[in-house]
């Protein structure tokens, strides 16, 4: 089996099953000692393999000390993406990634029944993937219980804010507990980005995607 410094063993077991010699350079900047407590910006670009890099970056988060998740009643973590096919697209790529780990994932994405919804998240999900929107539907009916969160991913914040969802980011980050971690994935940094990082981001640390091998850090 390949090795990966500061990979779960479980997630270590899928990354292998697919095939994976190496890490990409933001991938491996997320799972720097001392990052795995800490909230994150991070500036990534499509292709940069974010999605698998915020994955890596919940799992001790989200595992703790156990190697398998156990049954949940409320998510543990909420990933927000701008457009419904994303949020699909990264819900399949969790899964993989989870699979070991024995991760149950539920969408709450627009243009879905919010019936069938309800009883994905009634029956149970460790990771929860969305849109803006729907995911506030969610929350103001009750369905979508953020009491017990321990993460929430925002994945192309840029775009979100530049669709104009400053007002639904809000209220889900401030719907979740004040001690979550919070993970910013940005292909650009605007000052909208910074000021949402300063008001909702504590022990922020940045990274940044550039070329092969290339990140920088700091806040």
């Amino acid at each position: 089996m390949t090795k990966f410094p500061n990979v779960r063993p479980p997630l270590m077991a899928t990354l292998t099953t697919r095939g994976y010699s190496a890490l990409t350079p933001i991938q491996e900047a997320v799972l720097a000692p001392g990052l795995d407590v800490v909230d994150l910006l991070v500036s990534a670009q499509t292709g940069s393999g974010k999605t698998v890099a915020f994955g890596l970056a919940l799992a001790p988060t989200l595992l703790g000390e156990s190697n398998r998740f156990t049954p949940t009643k409320a998510p543990l973590a909420v990933v927000i993406a701008p457009t419904r096919e994303l949020a699909l697209q990264v819900k399949r790529e969790l899964e993989w990634l989870y699979k070991e780990a024995g991760a149950r994932l539920a969408t709450c994405v627009g243009g879905m029944d919010m019936r069938d919804e309800r009883k994905a998240l009634g029956r149970g999900a460790h990771i929860v993937v969305g849109t803006p929107g729907r995911l506030c539907d969610h929350i103001k009916r009750g369905s979508l219980d953020m009491r017990t969160l321990k993460a929430i991913v925002l994945d192309e914040a840029d775009e979100m804010l530049k669709m104009g969802f400053r007002e639904e980011l809000e209220l889900i980050l401030t719907a979740a507990p004040e001690d979550r971690r919070t993970l910013m994935f940005s292909a650009t940094v605007p000052k909208t980005i910074i000021g949402m990082t300063k008001k909702y981001q504590k022990k922020c640390r940045a990274r940044k995607s550039g070329g092969p091998g290339q990140t920088t850090s700091g806040h």
